[in-house]
């Protein structure tokens, strides 16, 4: 089975909205600037991007990703590729940096 890495929301304000999920939930912050933040739930995380930046979307882990397309490679080494499914959702397709 294929695993979600994690979904990302848009948000209006990165620092506001990780306040709101840190203040109500049992997270870690894995990460955060100013255009992005990720926080980690026992079974999945959570992208709060800047409308900007990315579309809403949920990321697959793919060893294999670039089958589906050219991959762009992020600040934290992984890379990417976004596809859309039947019904116009974003999906990133998401292969992890080499161990």
């Amino acid at each position: 089975m294929d695993t979600i890495h994690h979904i990302a929301i848009q948000v209006s304000d990165i620092e506001e909205t990780l306040y709101w999920y840190k203040s109500n939930f049992d997270v870690i912050i894995s990460y955060q600037d100013r255009t992005w933040a990720l926080i980690e739930f026992e079974n999945v995380s959570l992208a709060l991007v800047m409308p900007d930046q990315h579309p809403s979307h949920f990321a697959i882990l793919d060893k294999q990703a670039e089958k589906h397309g050219h991959l762009v490679m992020h600040r934290d080494g992984t890379q990417s590729v976004y596809i859309q499914d039947p019904s116009g959702n974003a999906v990133e397709m998401l292969k992890l940096p080499e161990a």
